[in-house]
Parts: structure tokens; C-alpha cells; sequence
């Protein structure tokens, strides 16, 4: 039997937010400071069904609804109905009907409507999104709406002609739509945190699906069968592609790879089409529904609680291996969109917005919300201690429950914006509030106690506020990114190109260390590795499966290597080479380890396709671009790369991306922190910078550079070419004992090698040397008494 119990203790209560269940039943607690009145609804099913029961929690002064219900079963579905001043209660009212109504909004701008059934912003898992398939037999997504506009609320799979006058959006129920929040509690164990130090960290960035959505991972373990180190990858099951599951199953390829982290793009709650209907696509995850509950459809375990079990058992597998799980959040914006069509009383919100909105959203003077920073339709408030709480909650969620290891805050700026403090309208004012805001300090301290990592995307349609994040953040370098396309594109903006190989001192020496700045020079967003040297500017406009898409940049200080695959090959292995040995941390793209290409699009944030995964086929060939996109689709990659100079079956790239990957991990010398004030015994690290002759200091437009990492019994020359034709180097000769070998190459001649010397087996390098056009080469410093066939 279920059942209220203790109702008088309900108003006094400090239960958390959410579900909580025990033996004395399961407690339900939802925010909702100026209702009047809250409803909670629990349901048989998620879609087609209306309440079986329902409980009237009590207001406490926390403004905190809550009520204890007993004999529910975990996995119980539930939803809530909200009234407020702008729709006060009448007992006359009953689903479906406008009886009290008096406004779509109220006088702070809240959107009450009791007709719109919402789901828990706590709520541990959710059963469908807005987008899901199913809503379709039981109405469409247009009933989410309110305000006074007519709609047919019949499901899209009937047609019939109405005998009577359609109803307001603001009167259709959407008990049997909408998404209910589940009843769960998961002690799924996971396997300990490695605890990898900032300055050791190498990131593969990657959304769940890219991974091992494409049919080539079913045949990993096969296509790796002679890569050296990648004994341990398996083929993934048909039915794990593109899940959690398969995803934790790549644990040992990101390992062999020399990655230390895997930074997953957004996976709580999103809005998407099961089946990618046109329109309802959102393949990067960035519109996010609800900030405690895994995607549903990246888990082959579809049960209530699957998702959340079989998250944990992903991260459980790259611990185990000694790998750390970062999440990329979106906690800027939600999936519950603007006003549609520009009608103030017309939202579609399922969850905050329904609940408080004056306290989650920002809005202009006149109620209208705004998105000025984001460009998604929304924007939270952060002046709001509740959507502050919000963020904090969450978090402590996926570090504690989830056993993540860090996180990346897309538009991390808009967490530091506290319009309130001006006038809504004066948006320019509130730079000055942006360093000290408590929310920004807040996710600081708890990365701090918490020992995970907090990196920001630190812009937004605002500002660009890398370098200015309070100590403790991470931050995107989109600074390092500008500066390494243009220096390897031949610009000669030395000076700014040093300073980013450097750690960018400037802007991250008073942050914690020059592990701070993530470098990269692509991501999800924009250009890939291999398209940056391939195209001059985008091509969003091919048709399915490598576009169309709308967007992107059209500044990508790009150059396509005027048409020359071979100079193509050479320059995106001086991009790996300088990700590797700059000071910072290194993030790549899916897929760049083996030269995957978009045919050019730099903004496919909605193709659900294909052509958008990880073709792992490019691996075991010297021809990466040439194998299908699938085997039963007409489109082909274009021929970007062309043939690598080694076996057919080898793609020197993936050899070569390996084999620095794992060389900056054995090397302390490429994981500075610090610019040689901080060393211990007072030891002089640093970054030391040439001319290739040797004299003076490299100037503004020098195209050649020399650059000694120095670290005593750990030293490495990086001789850097990006002028037109060949240049002589001259470095000072080792220290007695020592000697200089070859181990990288990134010229094309050196392909045979796959562009390195194992580590002791390069040639001795003595005397002048001379560096190829376009091209880089790396020297490392090493004791003669180690040489094979010496004393």
C-alpha cells in the first residue's frame, strides 16, 4: 500500500532536494519558492498514463516542498504540478482545464501552470527527453507549450478533423508526455580514483557515441592485432556500440594510446530523437535537460537504473586501468529553450522553469528570457543562490555518487556573470564582477578538497576571459590554439607563439601552475587536426552524412598546405609534436590519432551520423581516407592525407601519435608545472629559446626556432622550421658524457620510421644540422654510458 506518512512533520523537515529512500520510505523534496501549491504525482507508466496516486507535499521555510510516501518500489516514476499567484488553486480545477487562471506569468515572472507536468531537477534518471520517439503516439512536443496560442494536442499519428475549437497550449495536459523522474538508489562499486597530478594529465576528448559508435569498433581488436601495445583491445559487441558499456570497453585502447584522461562531451540528460528525426537531432549533447541523470540512450541498459549502473561501470574500467573520466557540463543553459516565436507568455519548460523561474532564469525587465551570453534561447542566474546550489549539487553528485574525476563547464564565463548587481539591461558592467564571483570561487575550493580538476571554456558570447579565472580553474587556452595554427601556417607571430609553448606565464602563472592551461589546437567545436591543414575554409554544405549543418566559424586560421597531401601529413605531425612538448596539458580530438576527417565541416553539433565517428578501418592502412565510410554507404571521406611512405598496412600517424603520447608520459621534463621558481633543491627548469644559429634571441617573424627544454639528465633541443625551405641548425653540444640522438622527424622523408627513432636508437646527432621546410625535429640529450656497445 502507498502511503503519506507522518504528514504533520513534512512543513519542519530538511530533507535534501530529490529522492531520498530508506526503510521509513522514500522522501521527495522539490524547490519552488513563490508556489502556492504542489502536487506530487506518481505514475504507472512513463508515457500514455495518467497519476495512480497522488500526495500534496508541505512548503517549508526554506521554501522547500517535501513529503515522505511509503510502500513505493524503487524504480517508482514521478512528476509534479505546480500552482502560483498567476494560477492560484480552485477545487473546480482539473486537468486539462484553465479554472483559476489568471495570467501566464506572475509579478517576478515565475510560469506557473499546474496543466504542465514536471519533472524533478533532482531526479536521478528521467525516462525520455522532450525529442523522444515516443511522445509521438501519445500527442507531440507543441503541447510542452503555454501561453494562449491554439495547438492540437492529438498524437502525430492520428488525423482527424476537429468537431470542436482546439485548446490553448496553456490548458492541454501533458501528464501522458511528459518526462517523470525516477525513483532510484545504485551501489554499483567503482574501482578507486587514480588521483593523476594536473601536470601529467593528457586529454582525448570525445562524446560517448563517436567512441565506438561506427561498425568498425566491433572489429577493434582484429584491426589492432599488430599495433605494438594494443594487445589488450577487444572487439566491441554490436550491441555495446555507442553506450557507456562500449565506451568503458576502450579503456585499454586510450591507455595503449598514451592517453591519461578521457573527456567525455555531455552526457546528462539531453534532448534528442532516438532515431535522429530531422530537426531533433543534437549528436554533441550541449542542450542539457536535466544536471543528475545520464543520458538514457548512450546505455544498452534501458532499465530504470540501468544508465546510472552502467555509467559507473565505465568509469570503474578506466580506473582500472589507471585512466581519469572528466565530463563536459553545460550548466550555462538548458534544453528547456526561450520564448517561442517571441511571445513572452510562451515557454516549454518540463522542469526549472516550471518550477521557479525568477530564481533558475535571467530575464530582462519585462520577463523575457534572456540568452545574451549563450545564443541558446536561456540563460541561468547566477545571482540566484538557488541555480548557484544547483551547479554545487551537481557536481558533489557526479564526484561522490559517480566517482568522476573533473569536469569542463562549456561558456564557463556565464557561472560569473551576476547580472543582478547592475541593471538587467547593462550586461557591459558586469566584467567587473566576474573574478571574485562566489559561484567561480565556490567550484575552486571543491575541486580543492575534492582533489578533481575544474576547467572552463573560458568565453562566451560576452567576453573572453581566459587567464582571468580565479586560482584553482583550469581554463581552455583558445590563445595557445590561435597562436600554433598561425605560427605552423607560416604567420611569424613568434613572439605570442613562445609565450604558448612556454605555459602562457603571463596569464597562468598565478593560477596553481603552468598545468592549468589545457592546450589544443582543435576540438569538437571546429575544425579537426587533419581538416585544419587541409581546407581554407569551411564546408558545412555537403550533403548527408558530412552535412549540411548550419553555423561554425569562418575564422579558423587555416591553410590547406596548397593541395600537397604529403605536406599535409607533415604539418599534422607538427601539431601532435608541439601539443606534446609545450608546457601545459595536451587535448586532442577523437579520431586525430589516425587523421579523421569531416570533409571540412566545422560545426556538425547535430549530425547523427555515421561519418561523424571513429572509423578505427583508418588504422591498419597506410591509406586512411581511401577505406568506406560504412560499407553500405555511397559518401567517401576525401582524400585529405593520401598515402603514407611505409607498409599498406601501417598509418604512420597512429605509430607516431602513439609513440609521443607515451613519450611525454615517461618524461617528467614534458610535465612542468612551473617556470623554475618553484623547483625543488632550487633546480633551473625552464623553457630556453634560440635563434638557429644560436645567437641572440628569436624576434618577431622568425619562422625558425630552437628550443631547449632543460631539465638537468632530462634535456630535449626542439628544432622548429616553418619557413618555405630548408634552415641549418647549430645547438650547443651536450654536456660531457652526453649525447644528442635523433628520436622525432616530422618531414616526410622520415616516414619509413613513422616519423621516430625509439628512444636510444636514433642516429648521434653532432655538428649543424639542417631542418627540412615545414618540419620539426626533436633531439634528446642522453648519457654516452647508456649507449649500446659503450662502458
Amino acid at each position: 500500500m502507498i502511503i503519506a506518512l507522518d504528514e504533520s512533520g513534512w512543513a519542519t523537515a530538511d530533507w535534501p532536494l530529490g529522492t531520498t529512500p530508506s526503510a521509513e520510505g522514500i522522501t521527495f523534496a522539490v524547490y519552488a519558492p513563490a508556489a502556492t501549491r504542489v502536487q506530487l504525482e506518481i505514475y504507472p507508466e512513463a508515457l500514455g498514463a495518467d497519476a495512480s496516486h497522488t500526495f500534496l507535499p508541505a512548503k517549508g521555510r526554506d521554501g522547500i516542498w517535501r513529503a515522505n510516501v511509503q510502500g513505493l518500489p524503487l524504480g517508482a516514476l514521478y512528476g509534479y504540478r505546480v500552482w502560483g499567484p498567476n494560477w492560484p488553486y480552485v477545487e473546480t480545477w482539473e486537468p486539462g482545464s484553465e479554472e483559476g487562471f489568471v495570467s501566464d506569468l506572475d509579478q517576478e515572472g515565475n510560469r506557473f501552470n499546474p496543466n504542465k507536468v514536471l519533472f524533478d531537477p533532482y531526479a536521478r534518471e528521467v525516462t525520455h527527453n522532450v525529442f523522444s520517439d515516443g511522445i509521438l503516439e501519445h500527442g507531440t512536443d507543441a503541447v510542452f507549450g503555454t501561453g494562449g496560442e491554439e495547438v492540437d494536442p492529438t498524437p502525430a499519428v492520428v488525423e482527424v478533423e476537429p468537431e470542436e475549437p482546439l485548446p490553448t497550449r496553456r490548458s492541454v495536459d501533458t501528464a501522458r508526455q511528459a518526462p517523470k523522474g525516477i525513483v532510484i538508489t545504485d551501489f554499483t562499486p567503482v574501482h578507486a580514483k587514480p588521483g593523476i597530478p594536473g601536470e601529467k594529465t593528457s586529454i582525448y576528448e570525445v562524446s560517448v557515441p563517436q567512441l565506438t559508435g561506427h561498425p568498425s569498433a566491433c572489429r577493434l581488436g582484429d584491426l589492432l592485432k599488430d599495433e605494438p601495445g594494443f594487445e589488450g583491445v577487444v572487439n566491441v559487441p554490436d550491441e555495446y556500440r555507442g553506450t557507456y558499456k562500449g565506451a568503458g570497453m576502450m579503456a585499454p585502447y586510450l591507455k595503449a594510446l598514451g592517453f591519461t584522461t578521457v573527456e567525455l562531451l555531455p552526457l546528462q540528460q539531453t534532448n534528442a530523437s532516438e532515431s535522429a528525426r530531422q530537426g531533433y537531432t543534437n549528436a554533441w549533447g550541449y542542450m542539457t535537460l536535466s544536471y543528475f541523470a545520464p543520458h538514457r540512450d548512450y546505455s544498452s541498459d534501458k532499465s530504470w537504473g540501468g544508465p546510472t549502473r552502467e555509467f559507473k561501470e565505465m568509469v570503474s574500467a578506466f580506473h582500472a586501468v589507471g585512466m581519469e573520466v572528466y565530463l563536459d557540463v553545460v550548466y550555462n543553459h538548458t534544453a528547456e529553450g526561450g520564448n517561442w516565436d517571441g511571445d513572452v507568455n510562451t515557454t516549454g519548460f518540463t522542469s526549472l522553469g516550471g518550477f521557479a523561474t525568477a530564481e533558475y532564469y535571467q530575464m530582462t525587465a519585462d520577463f523575457r528570457l534572456v540568452d545574451g551570453a549563450t545564443g541558446t534561447s536561456n540563460q541561468l542566474n547566477f545571482s540566484s543562490d538557488a541555480a548557484c546550489r544547483l551547479v554545487l549539487d551537481s557536481l558533489h553528485y557526479w564526484t561522490h555518487d559517480m566517482a568522476v574525476d573533473g569536469f569542463r563547464f562549456d561558456l564557463a564565463t556565464v557561472l560569473g556573470r551576476k547580472p543582478d548587481e547592475a541593471h538587467p539591461e547593462d550586461w557591459a558592467r558586469q566584467k567587473r564582477f566576474f573574478t571574485d564571483h562566489p559561484l567561480l570561487v565556490s567550484i575552486a575550493e571543491f575541486a580543492a578538497r575534492e582533489g578533481i580538476e575544474v576547467i572552463a571554456e573560458a568565453w562566451d558570447l560576452w567576453g573572453y576571459e581566459v587567464g582571468n579565472f580565479p586560482r584553482g580553474w583550469g581554463e581552455w587556452n583558445g590563445r595557445y590554439r590561435d597562436a600554433v595554427r598561425r605560427y605552423t601556417k607560416g604567420d611569424g607571430n613568434t613572439r605570442d607563439f613562445l609565450d604558448m609553448v612556454n605555459g602562457d606565464y603571463h596569464h597562468f602563472h598565478d593560477s596553481g601552475g603552468a598545468q592549468k592551461s589545457i592546450n589544443f589546437v582543435d576540438a569538437h567545436d571546429g575544425f579537426n587536426m587533419v581538416d585544419l591543414v587541409s581546407y581554407q575554409e569551411k564546408n558545412n554544405d555537403e550533403p548527408f552524412p558530412f552535412g549540411p549543418s548550419d553555423g561554425g566559424s569562418d575564422n579558423n586560421l587555416s591553410w590547406d598546405s596548397g593541395g600537397s597531401q604529403e605536406l599535409r601529413r607533415q604539418r599534422v605531425r607538427n601539431l601532435w609534436t608541439l601539443l606534446f612538448f609545450s608546457r601545459g596539458v595536451p587535448m586532442v580530438v577523437a579520431g586525430d590519432e589516425f587523421g579523421r576527417t569531416q570533409n571540412g565541416n566545422n560545426n556538425p553539433w547535430e549530425l547523427d551520423s555515421v561519418a561523424m565517428l571513429n572509423n578505427y578501418a583508418m588504422i591498419p592502412t597506410a591509406a586512411p581516407h581511401l577505406v568506406d565510410v560504412e560499407a553500405d554507404v555511397e559518401a567517401a571521406y576525401h582524400d585529405n592525407l593520401g598515402r603514407f611512405d611505409n607498409d599498406e598496412d601501417v598509418n604512420g600517424l597512429f605509430r607516431f601519435a602513439t609513440f609521443l603520447a607515451n613519450l611525454r608520459q615517461r618524461h617528467e621534463s614534458l610535465q612542468q608545472k612551473h617556470w623554475g621558481d618553484l623547483i625543488p633543491d632550487n633546480k633551473d627548469v625552464s623553457y630556453l629559446f634560440h635563434t638557429p644559429t644560436g645567437e641572440g634571441y628569436p624576434e618577431e617573424g622568425h619562422r625558425a626556432v630552437a628550443i631547449c627544454i632543460n631539465n638537468p639528465g632530462d634535456d630535449f633541443w626542439v628544432l622548429i622550421n616553418m619557413a618555405e625551405h630548408s634552415i641549418e641548425f647549430t645547438v650547443p653540444p651536450p654536456v660531457h658524457g652526453h649525447v644528442h640522438r635523433r628520436v622525432i622527424d616530422t618531414a616526410v622523408w622520415a616516414e619509413p620510421n613513422h616519423n621516430f627513432w625509439p628512444e636510444g636508437e636514433g642516429d648521434v646527432m653532432e655538428g649543424p644540422t639542417s631542418v627540412e621546410p615545414w618540419s620539426i625535429v626533436v633531439w634528446q640529450e642522453v648519457p654516452l654510458r647508456s649507449e649500446k656497445g659503450t662502458d
